[in-house]
């Protein structure tokens, strides 16, 4: 029997006439063999369910790509799940939440208000409580409020804005308009903005104060942690006699350090493991600190204690740039027995980073299943360039342990794949196509400055042989 669902299911023939009847409608692009397409399916319906109730005017959907190909084409999806957000058929954007319920309807809810919510004295209590983070403007002058109104376009997926010309209200607040007072539910619950009054300044005003002073590296914040882009530093704990010892002594220091480094604590009973990403042993306590902009990471030595001269010490050589990275690199192979070229650390820059040549790259961990199910497919694509020898000088079909090696990416999932092509190694490509070989071909042709089909070199070379184009997965594992 089938169960009621408050997702609607869309096709073409309905498509457009469903988003320009809903003033908002979030919707999944899916394939019914996408393993993160099938995780995400509950959360998405509890989402459908909850917005139903209490926001009727925002609508979920979902389009299997399987059966409807040309509307996918037609909206440019390339992987699985592609989530979008329409506000009618002209003004689309990409959903860039996560993929939880309760995460799904704060994203969505945010999506359905004004950018800037008008208050008064009758609403500005409750929006100030709205969410862990509002920012408030208070103004006399249409030019200021022109200026807050663009900084809250560019940030609408984050954070609540509101506005208010009641002088009153600013007084109440003791602040003088033109003013943008941040409000939350953690740390000082009103931080007035005291910088210049520009996009720029409000902007990272906006992101480096929304940060807990000194919060918890999980689940839920560290995408925020890494899109900060500010560096990133870790204390690993297992217990709460330490951590209250630790919060003591790391709480002036992420004063001090605010909007130049992040610190935070982590949970080393549940993500010890992480601690091996950022080359520490699973020895607690431990402390690393990770350079966001080029995932190089700084290891606070594990044979000392760690204590308040330590870490300030650690912390001001990191300031300052005289501390050295900690690099963890495998061994490089010999000689390259190919088809698939193996990059360390090491060697990184000197096989990925060669401008003469259009390098695939694959970031993999050896515990990760889809990785292993990749592994012959991938194989065979490397084949194709491997055996050819004009080809092999202009392609190259490469992968990295990633976990072993520390590389210049920031990657959140496994299998990733790239594309860094000839000549323009600063803008690489992320493959989010099927892993058949065929697709991965098809994008190193599409993509590489040297447009080599090397499908159709298979083909040839097969001779009489029928090469037919296998199903593919789009999954990953996550960190």
């Amino acid at each position: 029997m089938a169960v009621a669902s408050d997702v609607v299911s869309l096709t073409k023939d309905d498509f457009a006439s469903f988003v320009a009847e809903h003033p908002l409608t979030l919707a999944e692009f899916f394939a019914p063999w996408c393993g993160h397409c099938k995780a995400l399916a509950p959360e998405y319906e509890e989402a459908a369910t909850t917005l139903k109730e209490k926001h009727k005017d925002i609508a979920l959907a979902k389009i299997d790509c399987t059966a409807e190909n040309e509307l996918c084409n037609e909206q440019g999806i390339e992987g699985f799940p592609t989530l979008k957000v329409f506000r009618g058929l002209d003004l689309v954007s990409p959903y860039t939440g996560q993929r939880k319920a309760d995460a799904i309807v704060s994203y969505m809810i945010k999506q359905s208000l004004p950018a800037v919510s008008s208050l008064d004295k009758d609403t500005l209590e409750n929006f100030k409580t709205a969410d862990d983070v509002v920012l408030v403007g208070y103004f006399s002058d249409n030019a200021s409020n022109q200026t807050f109104t663009k900084v809250a376009d560019t940030l609408r997926d984050s954070f609540l804005f509101g506005a208010t010309s009641d002088e009153k209200l600013a007084a109440a607040e003791g602040v003088t308009a033109p003013s943008v007072v941040m409000y939350k539910s953690f740390d000082d619950n009103k931080l007035p903005f005291s910088g210049e009054f520009t996009v720029e300044d409000l902007v990272n005003f906006a992101k480096v104060e929304a940060m807990p002073l000194l919060g918890e590296v999980g689940p839920s914040t560290y995408t925020s942690y890494i899109e900060s882009g500010i560096p990133l530093a870790y204390l690993f704990i297992d217990n709460t006699e330490d951590k209250e010892k630790f919060t003591e002594i790391l709480l002036p220091l992420a004063r001090k350090y605010r909007g130049v480094i992040n610190i935070a604590t982590i949970d080393a009973k549940m993500y010890g493991q992480h601690a091996e990403n950022i080359n520490l042993k699973q020895e607690w306590p431990a402390f690393a600190i990770q350079e966001i902009s080029t995932n190089y990471k700084y290891a606070y030595d594990q044979t000392k204690d760690i204590t308040k001269d330590g870490l300030t010490e650690f912390l001001g050589l990191f300031e300052s740039g005289d501390l050295s990275p900690t690099i963890k690199s495998q061994p490089a192979p010999e000689t390259q027995d190919g088809p698939v070229w193996i990059v360390t650390a090491n060697t990184y820059n000197q096989i990925v980073l060669d401008e003469d040549k259009d390098v695939l790259i694959e970031f993999y961990a050896t515990w990760c299943g889809h990785c292993k199910n990749l592994a012959p497919k991938y194989d065979e694509l490397a084949r194709i360039f491997w055996d050819d020898e004009e080809l092999k000088n202009k392609v190259v079909i490469a992968k990295v342990d990633t976990p072993n090696n520390d590389i210049p990416d920031d990657i959140r999932g496994f299998p990733t794949i790239k594309l860094y092509p000839a000549g323009d190694k600063s803008n690489p490509i992320e493959y989010e196509g099927d892993r058949s070989v065929k697709s991965l071909a098809d994008f190193v042709r599409d993509h590489g400055k040297y447009g080599i089909d090397g499908w159709a070199v298979a083909v040839k070379n097969a001779g009489e042989t029928t090469l037919e184009p296998e199903e593919g997965t789009a999954d990953h594992d996550e960190l």
